[in-house]
Parts: C-alpha cells; sequence; structure tokens
C-alpha cells in the first residue's frame, strides 16, 4: 500500500501505557513497512512527564523499543522513525500550551490526527482547547473506550465531542475490528458461495463468543472497579464482533454500508426484560488460585480495589436476535479474567444431520463446527466428521486449518496498525459510529440497573478455571457447552 498522504499524527498521553505497549509501535510498524506512511508524516507527541523532545526521546527508547516486533528491531528503521517525532510538553490547564501545540503543527501539511489516549474524562476538555485554537477544523480524532458509563454520560461526551467534531471526523475506536480473522470472516461470508447460504437460523445451532484473559486487572484496580467486565468488554468488544457475525451482506464494503448493517443487528437485539436476568446472565468474581502454576491473589485484594467490592471480573450473557435470519438461534458471550487460558475466539455450531444411517456420532451437537480465533494464534478451523482408519463405520472429529501466518508468507498485520492507517487514510468502516454505540449501551443497561440494584454479589471463581459454574449451567439449558480446548 503505497501512499503520499501527508499527516501529522497528534498524540494525547504520549508517555501513557497504551501509547507504549500498542500506538507508537503500530506506527513503528507502518514505518519500518516502507510506502504505508508518507515520508513527510509526524507524529507529535503530547504529554505532561517529559521535559523537552530529547526527554521524550529517552523515554520512547527505553519503554517502547521493547514493544515493538517481535522479529526484532532494525536499528536503522528505528532511527528513522525516531525522526518522525516532536514532543509538545502540555499542561490541559494551560490554554497557552494549545497555542505552543497549534504552532508545532502548523508546521506541517497535509491531515491532522488527533489521538486521545487518555482517560474519557479528558475528551471533552481536550476537544474544546483544540477548538479554542482552531485546531478542530479538517482534522480526525480518535476516541478511545470506555465513553462513557452508561448511556447518559455516553451522550453526554458524544454531544460535547459532536458540538466541536463532525461525525465524518469521529473515530471511535475498537481494537478488535480491525483484527485479521475478523476481516477474514467478512471476506469468508461474503467472498465465498460455500457459507452464506448456511449463516442462518436454519443451519446454525447456535453462537458462541468468548474473550478471556489469564491477567487480572494488573495495575488498572482504580479504573476496573468502577467500570467492571460488563462495560469494559460486553458493551463494545463482545457486542461488536456479535454485530459482525449476525449482519446481512452490505451492498459494499464503505463505510456506512457495513456499519448500517451492524446497527441493524444491534437494534434487533431482544431486549431483556429484568425478571428474566438472572437466567440469561452470568457475573462472576474471581478469588485466589494459581495460573501456570504461579498463585494468583483474589480480586479483593487487588491494588486500587474495594475490598468489599461487587464488581464483576466475569460476564456470561445469552443474546438472541429477533430477525429474519436468527430467530430462535441463541448466541452465548463470554468474557472474564484470571481465566484458564487467553483466548478470544468465535464458535458456530451447525446444526446435526436431521437422520443419520452412521450412527449416533452423527447427530451430537457441535459435529460440525466453524472456530474464528482471534487470540492468541490467528486461525480459522472447520470441524467435520470422517470415518476413521480400519475395520467398521466409526466416525472421529477432523479439522481444516487456515493458518494465517503459514499460509501468507508476508506478514499479519497488528490491529492498531491497521486501524491507524486507516484513520490517516480517511476510512471509517472499522469504527463505531454513534449509533451503533447508543443501540449498545441501550442493551446492556437493563442489566447494568438490576445488576446496581441487587443486593446479590457476584458469583466467586477460583483464578485459573472457566468462571462460575452458572456460566456452563446456563449452555447445559440449550443442550450445547462452551468449547474450551487447547491451543
Amino acid at each position: 500500500m503505497q501512499t503520499d498522504s501527508s499527516f501529522t499524527f497528534v498524540l494525547f498521553g504520549g508517555t501513557g501505557d497504551l501509547s507504549m505497549r500498542k500506538i507508537l509501535p503500530a506506527l513503528f510498524e507502518a514505518h519500518r513497512a516502507g510506502g504505508m506512511l508518507a515520508d513527510s508524516g509526524k507524529i507529535v507527541a503530547v504529554a505532561r512527564h517529559a521535559a523537552d523532545r530529547d526527554g521524550y526521546i529517552e523515554w520512547v527508547n527505553e519503554h517502547v523499543k521493547p514493544h515493538v516486533s517481535k522479529k526484532g528491531v532494525d536499528e536503522t528503521a528505528w532511527a528513522s522513525f525516531l525522526q518522525r517525532i516532536e514532543y509538545v510538553k502540555l499542561d490541559l490547564g494551560k490554554p497557552e500550551d494549545f497555542v505552543l501545540l497549534r504552532d508545532a503543527v502548523s508546521q506541517h501539511p497535509g491531515i491532522r490526527v488527533f489521538y486521545l489516549a487518555t482517560g474519557p474524562s479528558l475528551f471533552v476538555p481536550i476537544c474544546r482547547a483544540l477548538a479554542s485554537v482552531g485546531l478542530n477544523e479538517n482534522a480526525r480524532i480518535v476516541l478511545e473506550k470506555p465513553l462513557g458509563y452508561d448511556l447518559k454520560s455516553s451522550n453526554a461526551i458524544n454531544d460535547a465531542v459532536g458540538e466541536i467534531f463532525a461525525e465524518e471526523q469521529i473515530y471511535r475506536i475498537d481494537h478488535y475490528l480491525g483484527k485479521e480473522p475478523v476481516q477474514n470472516l467478512l471476506a469468508l461470508r461474503f467472498g465465498n458461495a460455500l457459507f452464506e447460504p448456511l449463516w442462518r437460523r436454519e443451519w446454525v445451532e447456535s453462537i458462541q463468543i468468548t474473550i478471556a484473559e489469564e491477567l487480572g486487572v494488573e495495575a488498572r484496580g482504580d479504573f476496573y472497579d468502577n467500570t467492571g467486565a460488563l462495560r469494559d468488554m460486553v458493551q463494545n468488544h463482545l457486542l461488536q464482533l456479535l454485530s459482525i457475525v449476525a449482519m446481512e451482506p452490505p451492498h459494499s464494503m464503505d463505510s456506512d454500508s457495513v456499519r448500517d448493517e451492524k446497527l441493524r443487528v444491534l437494534r434487533a437485539l431482544k431486549p431483556i426484560d429484568p425478571s428474566e436476568i438472572s437466567k440469561v446472565a452470568v457475573r462472576g468474581q474471581y478469588h485466589a488460585g494459581v495460573i501456570r502454576g504461579n498463585s494468583v491473589p483474589a480480586y479483593a485484594t487487588e491494588p486500587g480495589v474495594k475490598p468489599d467490592s461487587t464488581t464483576e471480573t466475569f460476564v456470561a450473557v445469552k443474546v438472541e436476535i429477533e430477525n429474519w435470519r436468527w430467530a430462535g438461534v441463541p448466541f452465548f458471550l463470554r468474557t472474564g479474567k484470571r481465566l484458564a487460558d487467553r483466548v478470544a475466539e468465535i464458535v458456530v455450531n451447525f446444526r446435526p444431520v436431521p437422520h443419520s444411517a452412521l450412527g449416533a456420532s452423527a447427530l451430537r451437537g457441535g459435529a460440525n463446527r466453524l472456530v474464528i480465533r482471534l487470540q492468541p494464534n490467528e486461525t480459522i478451523r472447520l470441524y467435520c466428521l470422517a470415518k476413521q482408519p480400519g475395520e467398521g463405520m466409526n466416525l472421529a472429529s477432523v479439522h481444516l486449518d487456515l493458518a494465517f501466518d503459514q499460509f501468507f508468507r508476508e506478514g499479519q498485520m497488528e490491529a492498531y496498525q491497521r486501524l491507524l492507517l486507516d484513520v490517516i487514510h480517511g476510512r471509517l468502516a472499522l469504527f463505531v459510529r454513534r449509533d451503533e454505540q447508543e443501540a449498545a449501551w441501550r442493551w446492556v443497561e437493563p442489566i447494568l440497573n438490576e445488576w446496581a440494584a441487587s443486593n446479590k454479589p457476584p458469583k466467586p471463581y477460583a483464578s485459573g478455571t472457566w468462571g462460575p459454574a452458572a456460566a456452563s449451567a446456563m449452555l447445559a439449558q440449550h443442550d450445547t457447552c462452551w468449547l474450551e480446548e487447547e491451543n
């Protein structure tokens, strides 16, 4: 992908964890690949901690360099990448600092991208300060999650930002939408005649979407204890993945066509009656346990967490879509911390054959399934039944693999790299539109409200397991189970 589009990428929160681990490494990979970033493109880091550019470059060398590609660092490419970086020390409480930022940005031609890798409480003050010096004109603004605490606060942020930036200037990022297998899910469905006829209620029995983490809250106890897994993962990542899986074929891959179809799915989610929430939603909280042979503490003893916290670190929920394609098909969403493995995957369980002359094994659920794994290794695997070698007609499960790292010689593009390039080139399809976000908040709010009003604590589960038993019991009611297999 060649480009001559000049740009200035302004990174607020330039010394933050996200900048260190994801954003700057992704920009370096695009730089190293050659041709993805215009030679004239500049990165302007904004922070309060480093005194000057030399101090910031020292921080980048110490903290960012270890997070770049597993292939190692090309020192020549790294040195030339550092030449792109400028630095502005900025205090939000000092309007004159934004004048300095304007002067720094105005020296460079091309489009302007403002990436807010900060807490959501700073989104509106930063946007207003940018507008006060005219930096909102012909610019693009990137907002990280979480965008609000509930529907009301999300609308408040969107209203305030929307007064300064037009909707087509706003890029609400969800990095799961940039992952290669998610892109391949679209290719699989809409580029092949094989799967699309089967992608409906007549042939699909159930669908699971899991994002599981081995890590706990780490150093984010203060943030996480006021957020929880439902807000942190379900409202955005999981519902976005669900909308990609369930959407109708768009007439083209332009941004509004794709997002229109995702919105139709989110608006078709069956509302959950508050009296039914305990039957279709499970919340849990991890207790002490063992992860890969190491003892780990309970959530309530993590730094920054209140000892009597009722914040959920695990959520499993059953979702139904009230439309012609998916009526009656349960979608099971699951996410949690301190689980048995780090994995993100989509599992499409097809219905068994209506009658088997080959024995009961051909009638069991899950014999035919498609597993789209997003992490840690990105693959698509199709399971089916085949005859075992030898005498008799004994069936066994076999699978066909598409392992991207083995099939394609060129390296895969990381999610943040793809999304940052899309921002620079003005492609909105993989970013969340405001009406999508509102529909997702509207669906999860009854669960949030019921849990807030309930005196029942989250169900405990030991670290290193797959969560509360109630999550498995919920699937057992539908004669199925979670797919839990080794990587």
